[in-house]
């Protein structure tokens, strides 16, 4: 019992030790579908009808990712990505501003194709979403926060390129769709007296995103 006890040590040991591990940190821009925050901004005046927002804006994201590949073709990941959205405008009577942040925890999966000096990586994943939105309007100074918790999911596609060493360049793109809920102040949420129903910021997304790469143990 102690050798099959000390055989079985050392090849989890071995594994271990031979396990590929990857951190990442990126960057990207998101082009963001939030439909009842839009209407919102548009219709009860937070946008001048001059200034009125599109089906689409655009966010700034930063991610940090870390994972373990479980054999060279699959990988198990966690990320911890952090979304920011703001909309102001500068009238004669001040300034009216709405942003939205959005920190997004996500468990995720890759089917990964190797090659000599780069990989390409397919996958997807799911995690929950840490809503805050902040309101400013022009009637006074005083800066509302709103707070949801939601879940989302991704499906994302990625390359990596060798830069030296255990260092790669990465560049990927993803689509997302995050049910963020209704945010609320203290029990109170966003409210669109114009079509008379509390504000949601369930959002579709698409974007592209650059980064770093750097791989530990294993065969890079």
């Amino acid at each position: 019992m102690r050798k099959i006890f000390i055989a079985v040590f050392l090849l989890l040991l071995s594994h271990q030790v031979m396990a590929q591990i990857e951190l990442k940190g990126v960057m990207g821009i998101n082009f963001l579908s939030i439909p009842s925050m839009q209407d919102y901004v548009n219709q009860t005046r937070l946008a001048s009808s001059e200034n009125q927002i599109g089906s689409f804006v655009s966010a700034v994201i930063f991610a940090g990712e870390g994972g373990l590949f479980l054999s060279q073709s699959l990988e198990l990941t966690l990320e911890v990505a952090y979304q920011i959205y703001s909309f102001s405008e500068v009238k004669p009577e001040g300034k009216d501003e709405l942003s939205f942040n959005n920190t997004m925890p996500t468990l995720l999966g890759y089917y990964v194709l190797n090659g000599d000096g780069y990989n390409f990586k397919f996958g997807g994943g799911a995690g929950i979403r840490f809503v805050s939105v902040d309101e400013t309007r022009n009637i006074s100074v005083e800066k509302i926060n709103y707070s949801s918790i939601g879940y989302g999911a991704i499906l994302r596609i990625e390359g990596n390129t060798l830069l030296g060493g255990s260092v790669y360049a990465n560049v990927g793109a993803e689509i997302r769709y995050d049910m963020n809920g209704e945010p609320e102040n203290n029990g109170t949420a966003l409210y669109n007296n114009i079509v008379k129903e509390n504000v949601n910021f369930n959002t579709f997304s698409v974007g592209v995103r650059l980064g770093i790469t750097y791989i530990i143990g294993g065969d890079n």
